[in-house]
């Protein structure tokens, strides 16, 4: 290791342990090992405006984030949720089970689990611990394990970013992630079940099944959103940016002209509010972005295929070990730097190893979104924590349960990767 990565390395820890945020840290980090390298400091914003220019895939970030907070401010989130009520409410854990259908189908609408948790999430677990029914904790718990489906079934944030480290196809990533998706949706149901019928949770007031066809009928332009979203990429309509942008214009119509929930003022406090979120993205991303450079300046990636040359590793014992490299670090790191900063380390080898990187890249999101639960900084648990005023303690104490059966799902889509390729493959992918 060089000195001057050692100086990069060494500052951006010290950083980061006194508590600068990690854009800040990997920024600053960079710019020390441009001045000890003596290369010139602009270096920096010239790394950042050619990897933004030659990333338009990029502005598929903001536009899900604005699509993401005109759901939240609109009753399209109410209607969701009536519809999920009617339709799983009446089951044994009905309000846990209404809780992870309805980020199921929101996830198709918002690409963020910080905006499904903050959002949907905090309606549902208003609903959860009215009159004691559940505890704050375990509403909380679950209420942060189903806002880890958001990221994975399309759209996704975090998948447009892997895409711009791995120049993969965003539309394989997107459809990759449907059956994932569905997957983790699965395992907690069966442990709500399970934890339900073991606790003894009461029974809902069933909602009568001739209201059924009236709920679905009013949430059924939200429920579109996915339907258009996937029939624009995949029909050859629109790239994923330009579906971003037609998400974002949809939502905008949906809440203010078809729901009339949305004022102008609201819209006002929709684009600042989205505006900070993509702020603080695009920070992340420029850091990581002046990384790479120092990353390809340093030689990485070549260093680390030839060491694994000499080693007889299998594509699964590799595949195994970076999983388990990113679970840990997602008890300390957000998705967005593990995939921006870490993850491009692996991609050299995994092309050398002959792994799928449409494969490699959901199960890496969905590790990441699982790090999102993990304590000790699980960034979900905080989110809610701050939004409900429930204790984190509590919510720490319920979360393992739910933690335990996403990492099942985790191994189970790293041993069959046919859970990922599916539908990929039924679309004409061949890698």
């Amino acid at each position: 290791m060089s000195f001057e990565l050692t100086a990069c390395l060494l500052t951006i820890f010290l950083l980061a342990a006194i508590g600068t945020p990690i854009a800040y840290s990997v920024i600053l980090g960079a710019l020390a090992y441009l001045a000890v390298a003596g290369q010139d400091i602009a270096l920096a914003g010239e790394q950042i405006l050619q990897g933004l220019y030659d990333s338009f895939i990029l502005l598929a970030v903001p536009l899900f984030i604005v699509a993401a907070n005109i759901m939240n401010a609109g009753t399209i989130s109410e209607r969701l949720l009536t519809f999920c009520v009617a339709a799983v409410g009446r089951f044994r854990g009905g309000l846990g089970h209404v809780n992870i259908v309805a980020s199921l189908i929101f996830s198709g609408m918002s690409g963020s689990a910080v905006a499904d948790a903050a959002g949907i999430g905090k309606i549902i677990i208003q609903m959860m611990t009215k009159d004691g029914r559940y505890t704050p904790g375990y509403a909380a718990a679950i209420t942060a394990a189903s806002a880890t489906i958001g990221p994975i079934i399309p759209p996704s944030i975090p998948m447009v970013l892997y895409a711009l480290i791995s120049n993969s196809s965003i539309g394989y990533l997107f459809m990759g992630g449907i059956l994932p998706g569905l997957f983790m949706g699965l395992v907690l149901i069966v442990m709500n079940a399970w934890l339900s019928t073991r606790r003894g949770f009461a029974l809902e007031e069933p909602v009568p099944l001739r209201e059924l066809p009236k709920t679905a009928i009013n949430a059924v332009p939200a429920l579109l959103m996915p339907a258009i979203l996937l029939y624009g990429i995949y029909g050859g309509v629109t790239t994923p940016t330009e579906a971003a942008a037609v998400a974002a214009f949809y939502a905008l119509v949906l809440a203010g002209v078809f729901y009339r929930a949305l004022s102008f003022r609201g819209l006002y406090e929709i684009f600042v509010e989205s505006a900070r979120s993509s702020a603080a993205v695009g920070l992340v991303i420029g850091g990581a972005l002046i990384l790479n450079y120092i990353v390809a300046s340093e030689n990485i990636p070549s260093m680390m295929a030839e060491k694994l040359v000499g080693i007889d590793v299998s594509p699964l014992m590799f595949l195994l070990a970076v999983n388990v490299v990113v679970l840990l670090l997602g008890c300390v790191l957000d998705a967005t730097t593990i995939i921006l900063v870490i993850i491009p380390l692996f991609i050299p080898t995994c092309r050398e190893l002959g792994i799928d990187l449409v494969h490699f890249g959901v199960v890496i999101v969905v590790n990441t979104m699982i790090g999102l639960i993990t304590p000790p900084y699980g960034v979900l648990l905080f989110v809610i924590n701050a939004v409900t005023g429930i204790p984190l303690g509590s919510i720490i104490r319920e979360i393992w349960a739910f933690l335990f059966v996403l990492v099942v799902a985790l191994l189970a889509m790293i041993l069959f990767p046919g859970i990922v390729l599916f539908l990929p493959r039924l679309l004409g992918y061949e890698g």
